[in-house]
Formats: structure tokens, C-alpha cells, sequence
């Protein structure tokens, strides 16, 4: 399986749908966000959320059997979508968030913020290359299909 498959497997229910605004205040002035107010937020399901839970991605407090995320879960989930949506996978986006918290320390290679997430020029240009090379397939698909389409019309 591709590292495109992978990723698409581990969350493909809430590609490219981020909003890092809050929309509960509600949940602002309590301190916290709800697993539902996260998901409305982010257009995301309760399952996505358990599963970034799951993969250590998100830690939410626990407060008996219902979970409060912080302000901090709010941020990173805004980064762990952007990562999705810029074609990341989840294992790669873990390890973004983590040097994320490591940002203050000295050395590493020259990044750039896209969409708050800190890239370096390596993973851009690895980026850029994987994405060019899907789109080349996926023109390549639209192509077959149409024509395969346009053979049914003839018919």
C-alpha cells in the first residue's frame, strides 16, 4: 500500500475540512471543548477524534466518561488536519507536532509555517513530488474514464 493509501486509510472521513474558530463559547468559558464541539467545529466525526485520541495524537482530559480537550487539542487538531489536507500521513504529522513542541531548540534545517504547520524545504519538495506524481495519475484515470464514458454515449 502506498504511503498515499495509508494515509487515506487513517482518516480519509475528514480531509480537507478545517477551522481553527471557535464556535461554542460555551466551551471557552468552561475551559474546555467537548468531543462534539470539536467535531462541529472541524467537521469531523466523534470516530476521528477517538482515533487521533487513539494514535496519541490528541490527549483530552478526563472528567469521568466524557472527554474535555484543551485550547492546546484544539490547536493541534487545526495542525493534524491541515497535515491531512497538504497529503501527510498521520506518522508524519506526529512527528511535525512533536518537533513542534521542540521548536525553541537551536539547529535543523531552514522551515517555513504552512498553514501553522512548520515544514521543512525537504518535506515540501518530498511533498510536491509525491502530489505531482498523484495528480499525474489521476489526470491519467479522468482520461481513461472520460473516454470510456464517451465510448458508452456512441453506443
Amino acid at each position: 500500500m502506498s504511503r498515499h493509501s495509508n494515509a487515506m486509510a487513517a482518516g480519509s472521513s475528514d480531509t480537507g475540512r478545517t477551522s481553527s474558530t471557535p464556535t461554542s463559547s460555551e466551551a471557552d468559558s468552561a475551559g474546555g471543548f467537548t468531543i462534539s464541539d470539536l467535531a462541529r467545529d472541524f467537521a469531523v466525526t466523534l470516530r476521528t477524534l477517538r482515533f487521533y485520541e487513539s494514535r496519541g495524537l490528541l490527549a483530552p482530559a478526563r472528567s469521568g466518561m466524557t472527554r474535555i480537550y484543551s485550547g492546546r487539542d484544539r490547536s493541534r487538531l487545526a495542525l493534524i488536519l491541515k497535515g491531512k489536507q497538504l497529503g501527510f500521513t498521520l506518522v508524519e504529522i506526529r512527528a511535525m507536532l512533536a518537533n513542534e513542541e521542540k521548536k525553541g531548540e537551536a539547529g535543523g534545517e531552514k522551515s517555513a509555517s504552512v498553514g501553522g504547520l512548520q515544514l521543512t524545504r525537504g518535506q515540501i519538495a518530498e511533498q510536491l513530488e509525491l502530489l505531482r506524481s498523484q495528480q499525474v495519475e489521476i489526470e491519467g484515470a479522468i482520461a481513461e474514464l472520460e473516454a470510456t464514458l464517451a465510448g458508452l454515449d456512441k453506443a
